[in-house]
């Protein structure tokens, strides 16, 4: 089988919570964060994917993804990687889009990027870096990173350009996998919450 990214996104954390743009500034995990991290490794070890065996798994090096790796069972597995860092947001990481859109209208982070921080063809290149060693990979790997990075994988994966990621939403503590469909990449399964029903 040509291999896979499984994609889990951090747990709740107050900015996220909030909407405040969360990228390098090192944000805990809340309780409920936490609790979803639990319930999102006890997905992952039960069937159909059993712990994913033999599966390489990488996390951002932030608190709030290696916690979250750690909490869900992989983090004795998992191998830092500062290409799953979120989105270096400048000038306006803490910010609320409502808060940056009253001093910039019409601002779309895909299209425009940030001022002091990452430009969007920065991040296609870290997104593009991920996507290639995936590919040439011989099994699974399985992710654990943040909202824009992971959207970005995932709009690099299709062969899209950056801005696609504007129309794919990722929740905190979401599942997600990128596959294959008639030897064409495809979205296997996209912002899946269903185990923090519990």
């Amino acid at each position: 089988m040509a291999p896979r990214i499984l994609l889990a996104r951090h747990g709740q954390t107050a900015w996220s919570l909030s909407g405040k743009h969360t990228g390098r500034t090192d944000v805990p995990l809340l309780e409920e964060g936490r609790h979803g991290a639990k319930l999102l490794g006890e997905r992952l070890h039960r069937a159909p994917l059993d712990g994913l065996p033999g599966v390489e798994v990488r996390t951002s090096p932030l608190v709030r993804a290696a916690e979250t790796c750690a909490l869900a069972g992989f983090g004795e597995r998992a191998e830092p990687w500062d290409a799953l860092l979120e989105w270096d947001y400048g000038a306006y990481e803490g910010l609320t889009p409502a808060e940056i859109q009253a001093v910039r209208p019409g601002w779309l982070i895909w299209r425009d990027g940030v001022p002091e921080g990452e430009s969007v063809a920065e991040v296609t290149a870290r997104a593009d870096e991920v996507v290639t060693w995936a590919r040439a990979a011989d099994r699974d790997v399985l992710l654990f990173a943040h909202g824009h990075i992971l959207r970005s994988l995932a709009a690099r994966w299709l062969g899209f350009p950056l801005d696609f990621a504007a129309r794919i939403r990722l929740n905190p503590t979401s599942l997600s996998i990128l596959g294959w469909a008639y030897g064409e990449p495809a979205l296997e399964s996209w912002n899946d919450v269903g185990h923090l029903a519990g």
